[in-house]
């Protein structure tokens, strides 16, 4: 059933249909609340998966493919009626609160993205409401900015892309000017004095050191796995956008397997297979590393990983990481978890950690914002 639920949300994405990370964790939710009844099936994954219904109509045509008819059901279907538009309401009866949680996230999602409402336009707005809605978006940022990740809901999760989004710009408009310096380079004192020296200092025109090193590489590793999702995907929408400053960006996730992943419309896209209900094994990340991606580790490469470094006590494989630091110009663990957890569990952090040049508790979002200002 999973392997069926993960081709229909691949087959969505082909599409051009938008399945974020948490959509995709709310659909194995409710295949789970709603079981394996048919009509029911086909509304519980519709309620978590389609944001817009003009997109319904290639929702059932996967759906139909994905879990197709036996011959049995196809005769009863032709002697029972088809089943009404409230369909959606049985879903909701039988998966209980988890349903009504992801229809109140699609309307969060709809208030978000007002351009892609249906319906009668509403009445236009005074300017004592309209500084009401400032307000309100102004108070729900804040709230999200300091929210930990660990409490962030799929309706959080949808809340915070204007954020992000907005914070993102910052950054990139930070690397930007750091930019402009690097290509300029340092005023040189003691050339634009000599050069003034003609002219009597009149005009005095600024002479610049040599210009500083191309452009570094990126390499960022999420962890993708339920207790950090959100935060990885805070993560790769405010590094996606500054990818253009480094000479090379390359984005994966993961949660047992390394995975390519490109960001689009504030979703993480997966470039290949990527189980999310598997036990992680970030040993086996590393060796997926070390043997498929391996030339874009060089020692101008800055290596950003983002989790908790929760192993499942599986082989942490503390010599993949030995190797692979000796070839990168930094390693910086980001750690979404307070530090007082760090080391507990199953967690092989204090392992790696001697490893690292850097071990940053990034636990809400205004945290994470800090942190990556520091390294990138």
């Amino acid at each position: 059933m999973r392997a069926r639920v993960l081709g229909l949300i691949r087959a969505l994405r082909a599409r051009g249909i938008a399945v974020s990370v948490a959509e995709s964790l709310d659909a194995m939710e409710a295949v789970a609340a709603a079981g394996i009844e048919r009509p029911v099936l086909r509304e519980a994954l519709a309620t978590a998966l389609v944001k817009d219904e003009a997109d319904r109509p290639v929702f059932d045509r996967l759906f139909d493919e994905a879990f197709p008819l036996r011959g049995a059901e196809r005769t009863a279907g032709r002697r029972r009626r088809p089943a009404p538009a409230g369909g959606a309401g049985h879903a909701r009866g039988r998966a209980g609160g988890t349903t009504e949680g992801m229809r109140g996230r699609r309307l969060a999602e709809r208030e978000s993205h007002p351009g892609e409402a249906r319906g009668p336009r509403p009445a236009r707005e005074g300017p004592q409401e309209r500084e009401d809605a400032a307000g309100s978006r102004a108070a729900r940022a804040r709230r999200l900015r300091t929210l930990p990740f660990a409490d962030f809901t799929g309706r959080d999760v949808v809340e915070a892309r204007e954020v992000v989004r907005e914070l993102a710009t910052r950054l990139r408009a930070r690397l930007a000017r750091r930019e402009r310096r690097m290509r300029r380079g340092r005023t040189d004192l003691r050339r634009t004095i000599r050069a003034a020296m003609g002219t009597g200092g009149v005009p005095v025109r600024l002479r610049f050191r040599g210009r500083r090193p191309p452009r570094p590489d990126l390499v960022a590793l999420c962890d993708l796995s339920g207790s950090v999702a959100a935060a990885s995907e805070v993560c790769l929408a405010l590094i996606a956008p500054a990818g253009e400053y480094f000479r090379h960006a390359h984005l994966f996730a993961y949660v047992d397997r390394l995975c390519p992943v490109s960001v689009e419309d504030g979703h993480v896209a997966p470039g290949g297979p990527l189980d999310l209900h598997a036990r992680s094994d970030f040993g086996h990340v590393l060796d997926d590393l070390w043997r498929t991606e391996r030339r874009w580790l060089r020692r101008d490469t800055l290596l950003l990983v983002l989790g908790d470094a929760r192993n499942n006590r599986r082989p942490p494989r503390l010599d993949l990481l030995r190797a692979v630091r000796e070839r990168v110009g930094r390693l910086v663990w980001l750690v979404p978890e307070p530090a007082a957890r760090w080391g507990t569990g199953d967690s092989v952090l204090p392992l790696y950690a001697p490893s690292c040049d850097a071990v940053l508790e990034c636990v809400h979002l205004d945290a994470l914002v800090r942190a990556l200002r520091r390294v990138l």
